[in-house]
């Protein structure tokens, strides 16, 4: 899918006054933030929406640079970071057009990344690795093959989906500090709803 397909796709989505995933941050992000990041480290969150994870991070005292393929998803989240009174840096781009600097981050997040196909996935994952500071850590949330069944969220392809085993190859520069496959009611918004077949990772540089 080329960038404009992809704002295109999305715009489509994220064009209503309801923020499709909520306006809490994901669980599973809050959980590991509270063990791996502390204040003013500098983050930065992939496809970050309509803001929920970045304007929560940015609330903990981080500084947050975000990126997103949709221009109507970032408007909603500028007016989402002046509404709660935080500073979080925006730029209209999706994952292979964005500037990755290499060591930058303290951190890189990416909650339900799932448009990546298994090439963009690889792309992501080496990109993160080169942007991330010696002892930075990536942190993942997605669904696993058995969420096609729950149909509660997510991607409709197989091949988009997350296991543990695909993962660990994906992190073989990392050191893995959490793999779990788990299944938990979720709920993110209208578009993450209800019993969740899903996976969450933090690996270090």
């Amino acid at each position: 899918m080329s960038f404009t397909d992809a704002t295109q796709y999305w715009n489509e989505r994220f064009n209503k006054a309801e923020f499709i995933f909520g306006k809490e941050p994901n669980e599973y992000l809050v959980e590991q933030a509270s063990k791996y990041l502390k204040k003013n480290d500098k983050v930065l969150c992939i496809a970050d929406g309509e803001g929920r994870n970045g304007v929560w991070l940015a609330k903990q005292g981080m500084q947050v640079v975000g990126f997103d393929a949709s221009d109507i998803a970032l408007s909603k989240a500028k007016q989402f970071v002046q509404d709660n009174q935080v500073e979080v840096e925006y730029f209209f781009s999706d994952t292979d057009s964005f500037d990755w600097q290499a060591n930058a981050y303290d951190a890189v997040i990416a909650i339900f990344i799932q448009f990546a196909d298994p090439a963009m996935r690889e792309r992501i994952f080496q990109n993160a690795y080169k942007t991330l500071k010696s002892g930075g850590v990536f942190i993942l949330q997605g669904y696993t093959p058995k969420q096609l069944e729950y149909k509660t969220g997510g991607p409709s392809l197989l091949e988009h989906l997350y296991t543990e085993e695909m993962i660990r190859d994906l992190c073989r520069d990392f050191e893995i500090l959490d793999l779990s496959c788990y299944e938990k009611e979720l709920n993110e918004g209208a578009r993450h709803a209800g019993m969740s077949a899903l996976l969450g990772l933090v690996a270090q540089k």
